[in-house]
This record gives structure tokens, C-alpha cells and sequence, in this order.
């Protein structure tokens, strides 16, 4: 029964204009969140890489894994794919019927405490296609997520529940950007993936 729990699972649009940002808290249910965290941290070969920010070599600011069919490359660096692990196909599923697409791919993210972080970016390279469907899913520890506008540079943020579903799409990357800031609190450690789909032209 989720009876109570319904009101939760009600999305909510982040975005003013120029694109879509769906978020859903409660999308996957608690004990669902314990198991997919422990499951995903226990399977995942965890890497730290360098990336090249602003012309400098620098540690990447968390740990991440690539998955899916194809190589991945930004910031300097190219992931290359490892098959997905039957409980992320199970998630991926859950996020393509949400969706209402397909995704071949998933960037695993660890922020281990408050200050691993996600920079400034736009998920925009041109393997994504012009108007691609990012699916981000979070567990464990919440941390801030902002979306600032590339020319107004209105801001938009939400704090990313353990469970929750990020549905970003239309013009959402051509116009805004979006990050996961360090903070000082003390916060749980955090599990994310964002689903996407990349082309093989």
C-alpha cells in the first residue's frame, strides 16, 4: 500500500521554460533505495579519473563508472563501455517506461561526501543528439541540484531525494546548465546515474 505515499510520486517541473526538467521523488520506494545502493556500490569497479577542466588536467571530483553499448568521451577523457549489470537493466527499464524512450548507456556516479561534486555542464555533446531524454536517479545521501539559465542566468534547484527520477529533455541542455555543488554539511554518500541514449553515428 502507498496510500500516503501517493502525493509524492506527483512530478514536478523545475523548469520555467526552454526545455523540461521532470522530478519525481519517490520513485523507487525506500527498501527498493537500500537495496539498489547496496547492490550498485558492492558491483561497480569504481574508477578516479583526471579530467581536463579549463585547459588544466585536475582529479575528478568523485567516482564514476561508464556502462552501455558505446565509448563516452567529455571533459578530456574517454570512458569506455563495460555491460550493464542486471540491476541496472532493472532500473534502466523502470526509467524507459517513465520516459517514454530508450536509453543505451548510463554514467555511475559515487560523491563519496560533500565534497565530491558535479561542475557545470550541459549534458550536450553531440553523440546525445540535439534535444536528448536524460533520466537521473539518485541514491542515498541528498544533495542540492541547480539548473542556471546559459543567457538569463535564472536559477532553478531541488534538493535530489534518495529515489527520485530527474527527467531532463527538449531544449533542456541547449539552454540551461546544470551542476551538484560541494557543501560543507555533513551528508550521506551518494549514488547517481543518469540514462542516456548515444547514437553510433
Amino acid at each position: 500500500m502507498r496510500l500516503f505515499d501517493e502525493p509524492l510520486m506527483q512530478p514536478q517541473e523545475l523548469l520555467p521554460h526552454d526545455g523540461s526538467a521532470l522530478y519525481r521523488p519517490g520513485f523507487f520506494n525506500s527498501d527498493e533505495c537500500d537495496r539498489m545502493f547496496r547492490k550498485i556500490n558492492d558491483e561497480t569497479p569504481w574508477e578516479a579519473r583526471n579530467i581536463i577542466l579549463f585547459g588544466k588536467e585536475v582529479p575528478q571530483p568523485r567516482l564514476a563508472c561508464w556502462y552501455g553499448d558505446l565509448a563516452y568521451s567529455y571533459s578530456g577523457i574517454t570512458l569506455d563501455p563495460r555491460p550493464m549489470t542486471p540491476t541496472l537493466l532493472e532500473i534502466k527499464q523502470r526509467c524507459e517506461e517513465a520516459a517514454s524512450t530508450q536509453f543505451n548507456s548510463v554514467l555511475v556516479n559515487l560523491y563519496r561526501d560533500g565534497q565530491d561534486s558535479m561542475g557545470l555542464h550541459a549534458d550536450d555533446e553531440p553523440e546525445l543528439g540535439a534535444e536528448p531524454v536524460i533520466a537521473s536517479v539518485s541514491f542515498g545521501g541528498e544533495r542540492n541540484f541547480r539548473l542556471r539559465h546559459r543567457q538569463s542566468k535564472e536559477l532553478q534547484q531541488v534538493s535530489l531525494a534518495s529515489g527520485s527520477l530527474l527527467v531532463m529533455s527538449g531544449l533542456s541542455q541547449q539552454c540551461w546548465m546544470h551542476d551538484v555543488p560541494k557543501t560543507k554539511k555533513f551528508v550521506e554518500p551518494r549514488i547517481n546515474l543518469t540514462f542516456r541514449y548515444i547514437n553510433s553515428n
